[in-house]
């Protein structure tokens, strides 16, 4: 069982990747796929009614699947050590389909592809792609697309309990991650109806999922995430106020 365990979260991890990268390269626009103007083309309200329910898919399965409860009750079902990968397989499915049944809202809100302001955005967006991926890094990225988890299954060992800490872009702002999304979704020098139907209803559910995780880090770690909330920006960095903290060790929750 733990070799099937690897083998399982091996697969989806793959499948992740490919789903991530694909998704880069949707919002991107690069040549060759489908992108976030790419599709088959409608009615406009069709097109606004199926990404909404495309967008609001993701959303519900990725904030009810990475809620506590939600998790004790699921691994009465299946092992505990591939709950996290079952989660990401779900997500990325999640992914997949909207990036498959996306419909195209062509009509422009700006255009400065041929501009020193267009190369500006486009590096902001590099930015925020490699921010969100050196920030999964800083918290530990193979637990958190689950293959830690079925390691130590496989290994028959245990994992260690969960600690505090903030690393190098955690010191600034509390959820980098979600920042480097931002970033992508938004620095776009060609930004289309469908675009910022996509970085709006994304942006918003950000705001939405950073209020459960952070009342279950608040439930996990207490006081000391009570005090870094005080003294950390959410998603605009600054410099860390010079608050006296206990020592510190990876604000997240698994989400």
């Amino acid at each position: 069982m733990g070799f099937a365990a690897l083998a399982y979260g091996a697969f989806v991890y793959l499948f992740f990747l490919a789903t991530f990268l694909y998704t880069i390269a949707f919002v991107e626009r690069i040549p060759g796929i489908k992108t976030i103007d790419g599709g088959p083309n409608g009615s406009v309200w069709t097109a606004v009614v199926v990404d909404l329910l495309l967008l609001g898919i993701f959303a519900i399965q990725h904030s009810v699947m990475a809620r506590r409860g939600f998790k004790q009750w699921w691994t009465r079902y299946i092992p505990l050590s591939i709950e996290r990968s079952t989660y990401v397989l779900f997500a990325s499915l999640a992914i997949a389909l909207l990036l498959w049944q996306w419909r195209p809202l062509t009509g422009v809100v700006w255009d400065v592809r041929d501009s020193a302001a267009g190369a500006i955005l486009i590096a902001f967006s590099a930015i925020g792609w490699i921010v969100l991926l050196i920030s999964t890094c800083l918290i530990n990225h193979f637990e958190l697309f689950g293959l830690q988890q079925v390691f130590h299954r496989w290994r028959e060992s245990s994992a260690a309990k969960p600690t505090f800490k903030t690393p190098a872009f955690y010191k600034y702002v509390r959820h980098p991650i979600y920042l480097g999304f931002i970033l992508a979704f938004w620095s776009t020098p060609y930004m289309t109806h469908g675009h910022l139907l996509f970085a709006a209803a994304a942006t918003g559910y950000i705001f939405v999922g950073i209020f459960f995780e952070e009342r279950d880090l608040i439930t996990l770690f207490g006081e000391k995430y009570r005090n870094y909330r005080q003294r950390v920006p959410m998603i605009i960095p600054l410099l860390p106020k010079h608050v006296k903290q206990p020592p510190a060790s990876a604000p997240r929750s698994q989400s």
